[in-house]
């Protein structure tokens, strides 16, 4: 059997902040705060390797039913992440694209994940996709608006073309840290024929070696697409 390329479109959900967290005695935004240093590693890394796609579960349309002060944190670290890693962007030839329900987030956020976007848009190497306030069954609702609104015929070229990935290949590798076995209303579309990877390993404990591990079974498996 052929070894297989390395995937094109990695997508990972980035689960065990809080319990980080919690096993070390500190509070949850401490989590929070090293599992924002991991997405640079693993950026980065993936960036290297020749990825084109890494789209990063950030934030959820339910993670808003968490603590009033842990999502008004979570805002605050998203704003400051994005403005500090602009020159990483930029350096590694990495542009930046945000899918989702933007429309909740304060206007100073959503001018920031607009302008990261523009000023990365002429960068060609790997695209980091961050799903903030994001959630698969609303995006879906929202792809069959513009359907019915755009008149258009139903078919899969263009549902696709509607939803929030519209231009992104579809997932190869999904990656889910922490031990959880579920997908939780992440790209359930996209993910139609993910190889599925899940790691006992917490988000901020997770790092570029076993990530390469990850990669490295993933190329040993034989995809077949529902055919023999």
């Amino acid at each position: 059997m052929l070894e297989q390329q390395n995937p094109q479109h990695i997508a990972i959900i980035m689960d065990g902040n809080g319990r980080w967290a919690n096993e070390r005695g500190l509070k949850r935004t401490a989590g929070h705060e090293e599992g924002a240093k991991v997405v640079r590693e693993i950026t980065t890394y993936c960036a290297k390797i020749g990825i084109k796609y890494l789209t990063l579960y950030a934030f959820s349309t339910e993670n808003w039913k968490r603590p009033k002060l842990e999502v008004e944190y979570l805002m605050k670290l998203l704003e400051k992440y994005l403005k500090n890693e602009l020159e990483v962007f930029l350096e590694n030839n990495i542009r930046f694209k945000a899918i989702g329900d933007l429309s909740k987030f304060s206007n100073s956020l959503q001018n920031t994940i607009k302008t990261i976007e523009e000023k990365t848009s002429i960068c060609s190497g790997l695209t980091q996709i961050l799903a903030l306030n994001y959630g698969s069954k609303d995006e879906i609702l929202r792809a069959i608006k513009k359907l019915n609104e755009q008149n258009l015929e139903i078919n899969e070229q263009n549902f696709e073309s509607c939803l929030d990935t519209a231009g992104f290949s579809s997932v190869d590798l999904l990656i889910r840290t922490s031990g959880e076995l579920r997908l939780s209303n992440y790209l359930l579309w996209q993910n139609a024929y993910a190889e599925l990877f899940f790691t006992s390993t917490l988000w901020p404990d997770f790092n570029s070696c076993e990530l390469e591990d990850i990669i490295e079974d993933f190329k040993k498996r034989q995809r077949r697409f529902g055919a023999l």
